[in-house]
């Protein structure tokens, strides 16, 4: 599903490489918005995030705990809900945000592996389309 997504970012923290984007929920189908309980509008976006291990071979995906929120320019906090999405031998988190168009989202996100805690920043605009 996620993996013709060229919106994606990657930062290397620690021995995670997480990959990450924010997109629009309009941007996916009906069908797979159903099979992955995303609520399809125009002022709701979608928040993935995946983590490899860079310090083995092959980078394979790593199972961790997520959790974060996103704040708009006039300081209001949003809390992000993660859901685990596993697809064969990838490893997805997603969460819903709700946005308004033209709308900056400040994303702070701590991942945790078990062994380290590492934190993820990110900005993005939304528009409506």
């Amino acid at each position: 599903m996620m993996t013709s997504v060229n919106a994606e970012n990657m930062k290397k923290l620690g021995s995670m490489n997480v990959h990450y984007m924010a997109i629009g929920s309009t941007f996916f189908t009906p069908e797979i918005a159903k099979v992955y309980g995303i609520t399809r509008s125009r002022y709701n976006g979608l928040i993935n995030i995946s983590v490899l291990d860079n310090s083995q071979e092959g980078t394979p995906a790593k199972t961790v705990s997520i959790s974060g929120k996103a704040k708009n320019n006039l300081g209001q906090f949003k809390d992000l809900d993660f859901q685990e999405v596993k697809e064969g031998n990838a490893i997805y988190y997603l969460a819903q945000v709700n946005y308004r168009n033209e709308e900056t989202l400040h994303f702070d996100i701590m991942i945790n592996d078990g062994k380290e805690k590492q934190q993820l920043k990110f900005s993005q605009i939304f528009y409506v389309d």
